[in-house]
């Protein structure tokens, strides 16, 4: 992960409202000043509450801390429950009390939970606040709240009272979910930055709303054919350089592009088009923002308290300390709140790697081994495991998805046969072969035909995602389409072949925003893409291509019946270096479904040329990426190909088969 460098519910009586899945909205309270503070003694947190909290296995504290409009002995008002276990002094500070330091202070609990709580009467909803702390040595802290569901819109840093109350309309997507998230279903995801997908046209300072996105983009991904969706990180953030990966409102989707409800209807609106959502969750740090998480109560209360552990060298920020208890339940909540409350469909869990090893960027002496001497973190590999397992138990349907970069065993395998339990992992090592043979000059390609090949050698030890995300084209890397050599008629030909090999290879795959049109530049955060580049041929047929891949991709049961399993694949050649040809099998549960796939990495096309086929019959050609309409040249097969008793590869029965150059066929027996 390349990013910007920056600094169980409660068994007591509730209220009047009751805590459920969407949360009940509350009638506006009266203003303030006309009810005494201490119109009742009230809490959310029964002791079996605070006992999961402490054991590291509360998995739904959002509807326990934080800001919240409740009815309390016949009055409204909010309630604010905030962890600082360190602190000898908590306010509720906002426009309400003129941000005075004195006039609402907080109770700690008598339990030495280190939770403070206080009813405030008549504020509610909208109301700004935060939360002024005086540490054990007296420092003085003014804190957003780690569980706000608003917050100002920066560069201002105050949290916002508000709920997570919506009259959900996806009910038939999300009756059906389970098989459109299933392991043998097809998965083709649409990475992208909110930010900087498209910007007001009249304006391309401004970022568009929750709304404006839903407008733009449901119709856009039902075009190309995406199943899903996956936004890099949406929860609120300050630093926009930092792309949305120093996150401060753990349980806030960002105040930038509108309200909570706002982003509800966007994942609705997504839903009721057929389009899953996955979100970028991001428990591997944190910056240190004086607003935010760290040393929330003066003290080291969120992160490690040793650099060793706690501070990341990489991004200049902080790592969960994942061995408190009272922060495991934090982010297992936090999981937990997006799913439940917002309607996800899973979540890709960023940066796995910098979480499991000690050493990770690390030089000798600057990390301390574990308990038995070893590099890895046994507490974030216990609490990974906590977490899907509680994932899927509650949610069977979606997914977990782990950008995990090394050879870590078990990553996408269940708890109980000892892995981590993720439901997918992205393949990095695909990911590096294929980008660096696919820059090179197709002159020398023959010399590097195992950058291709050997991906089959491991491609089934995990259920893999293949990533062309949005790490690959910053920093100087390039955009996809200006990785590849020659004219720009071969660049963009290397791309629809990239593209076409990558949806025939085993897996399920994911595309980040540009590429499907072949953005030239590189992806900047701040501003739009270049969709003015639609206007042109190249990038129209590149969007064509993508279109069809993405049907060939669903249709076809042989794309994606056996993603996961090496019976689903059959190489057939991977013999002809000089000419740089390799051919495989996709494999569905039916012989019939079968698909033969042949790839041309050079700019010479190969007329008749033989390739073996696994039974005599004819076969239809169902796609190729040199197609006029995709800005290809045309070598097509327009006619089914009847097989010759002629072995070849192996095999009794052969073809003679047109192969584009740089480009790809897909056959099937008709």
């Amino acid at each position: 992960m390349a990013k910007r460098k920056t600094s169980t519910p409660s068994a007591e009586t509730e209220p009047t409202v009751q805590p459920t899945l969407s949360e009940q909205p509350v009638s506006t309270p009266a203003p303030a000043g006309e009810v005494p503070q201490d119109a009742g003694a009230y809490s959310r947190f029964s002791d079996f509450d605070v006992h999961l909290f402490r054991s590291g296995k509360h998995q739904k504290l959002y509807e326990k801390f934080g800001a919240h409009v409740v009815e309390n002995n016949g009055v409204v008002g909010t309630y604010f429950a905030v962890w600082a276990p360190s602190a000898k002094y908590v306010a509720v500070i906002g426009n309400f009390n003129g941000w005075n330091k004195g006039s609402q202070p907080m109770n700690v609990r008598w339990d030495s939970s280190g939770i403070w709580e206080v009813f405030i009467p008549n504020i509610g909803r909208g109301e700004t606040y935060k939360y002024f702390i005086v540490s054990e040595n007296g420092r003085e802290l003014e804190k957003g709240d780690p569980y706000a569901h608003w917050w100002e819109v920066p560069p201002k840093t105050a949290s916002v009272i508000w709920d997570t109350y919506h009259e959900w309309q996806d009910q038939d997507w999300m009756a059906t979910r389970k098989e459109k998230n299933a392991l043998d279903a097809p998965i083709s995801v649409y990475e992208m930055h909110m930010s900087s997908w498209r910007r007001d046209p009249g304006n391309p300072d401004r970022e568009l709303t929750y709304g404006e996105i839903a407008d733009a983009l449901v119709p856009y991904l039902q075009d190309l054919g995406f199943t899903h969706v996956e936004f890099m990180p949406v929860m609120q953030y300050p630093y926009a350089p930092s792309w949305g990966y120093q996150i401060t409102g753990y349980y806030a989707p960002s105040s930038r592009f509108g309200t909570p409800q706002e982003f509800m209807k966007l994942i609705e609106r997504l839903h009721q088009a057929g389009i899953g959502v996955f979100l970028d969750w991001v428990p591997s740090h944190f910056p240190g923002d004086a607003h935010g998480l760290y040393e929330f109560d003066g003290s080291h209360l969120y992160e490690y308290p040793d650099p060793r552990k706690g501070y990341h060298p990489d991004w200049k920020s902080y790592i969960f300390n994942y061995g408190r208890p009272e922060v495991r339940s934090f982010l297992a909540s936090n999981a937990m709140f997006w799913l439940d409350r917002c309607h996800v469909d899973g979540l890709r869990v960023d940066a796995v790697a910098s979480m499991l090893y000690l050493d990770y960027s690390r030089k000798a002496g600057e990390w301390e081994p574990n308990i038995f001497g070893g590099r890895e973190n046994l507490e974030v590999i216990s609490l990974i495991k906590e977490i899907n397992e509680a994932i899927y138990k509650d949610f069977p349907d979606t997914q977990t998805i782990a950008e995990e970069s090394t050879a870590f065993p078990g990553v996408s395998r269940p708890v109980y046969t000892g892995g981590l339990g993720f439901g997918m992992k992205w393949m990095m090592g695909w990911m590096n072969d294929t980008l660096r043979y696919f820059e090179r000059d197709p002159a020398f390609r023959k010399f590097h035909q195992d950058e291709l090949t050997f991906s089959t050698v491991y491609a089934y030890t995990e259920n893999f995602m293949l990533p062309l995300s949005h790490d690959e084209v910053v920093y100087g890397k390039h955009s996809l389409v200006g990785k590849m050599p020659g004219d720009e008629w071969q660049r963009f030909a290397n791309l629809r072949l990239l593209f076409s090999y990558m949806f025939t290879h085993s897996g399920t795959k994911l595309v980040f925003m540009g590429g499907e049109f072949g953005q030239t530049s590189e992806w900047k955060f701040d501003t739009s893409l270049d969709w003015h580049l639609l206007e042109f041929a190249p990038h129209k047929g590149m969007l064509a291509c993508m279109k069809a891949l993405n049907s060939l991709y669903k249709t076809e049961p042989a794309m994606h019946e056996r993603n996961f399993s090496a019976d689903g694949f059959e190489w057939i050649d991977t013999s002809d270096r000089e000419n740089s040809v390799i051919s495989y099998l996709r494999k569905g549960n039916r012989p019939e479904d079968n698909l033969l796939i042949v790839l041309n990495m050079t700019p010479i096309p190969r007329t008749n040329y033989r390739i073996g086929v696994p039974s005599p019959g004819s076969y239809k050609e169902v796609f190729n990426s040199d197609a006029i309409e995709f800005y290809g040249s045309g070598v097509v097969n327009a006619s089914p190909l009847s097989s010759e008793a002629q072995a070849w590869h192996g095999r009794l029965q052969s073809i003679s088969v047109n192969i584009p150059p740089l480009g790809a066929v897909v056959l099937k027996m008709v």
